[in-house]
């Protein structure tokens, strides 16, 4: 019978288990205690006697409430996740309609700077046509009879109507 004076640590130490558990144990067994000289608690333990195998150790149960908020938060990351998909999806289908659009803004542009220049040209050669009809009422022309001044102004204008007309059916 060898009585030794242990602290809890070192008592633990001899028990492999915890300072903790070596004083829970020490409480139990209702084991001697006393002060040392640096004030720490020494416990008188004959450890042949003891006769103390620790348990094995248990995992601690979860707690149901932070299991329960980690399985909400993992379903909330999956909706979440989900939700991410459905919108880059759209997102995608958005992407190709505002494409589509462009590109038909493009050509409409295209079509609206051609019907302006269309547009130009009808109204220079409107007025062209205008001054060669105000020349010819008038007959401002020197030399030349106003019959056949006339006659040629207007087969001018009818070879300009005809070649007005191929251009404009060609386009």
């Amino acid at each position: 019978m060898c009585v030794e004076l242990l602290t809890y640590a070192d008592l633990g130490a001899r028990l492999n288990v915890s300072r903790e558990a070596a004083r829970a144990l020490a409480r139990r067994r209702r084991l001697p205690r006393s002060r040392s000289g640096d004030g720490k608690a020494v416990v008188s333990v004959d450890l042949a006697a003891l006769r103390y195998t620790p348990r094995p150790r248990r995992a601690r149960r979860a707690d149901p409430i932070a299991t329960s908020l980690a399985r909400i938060e993992a379903v909330k990351t999956e909706v979440f996740k989900a939700e991410i998909a459905r919108l880059e999806s759209v997102a995608t289908a958005y992407r190709v309609v505002f494409e589509r659009e462009r590109e038909r803004a493009d050509r409409l542009a295209v079509e609206l700077t051609q019907a302006a220049a269309e547009t130009t040209a009808a109204n220079a050669w409107a007025a062209r046509l205008e001054d060669e009809v105000t020349a010819l009422r008038s007959d401002r022309r020197p030399g030349g009879s106003i019959a056949g001044h006339a006659a040629r102004r207007l087969g001018h204008l009818a070879a300009f109507i005809v070649q007005a007309d191929r251009a404009a059916r060609a386009r």
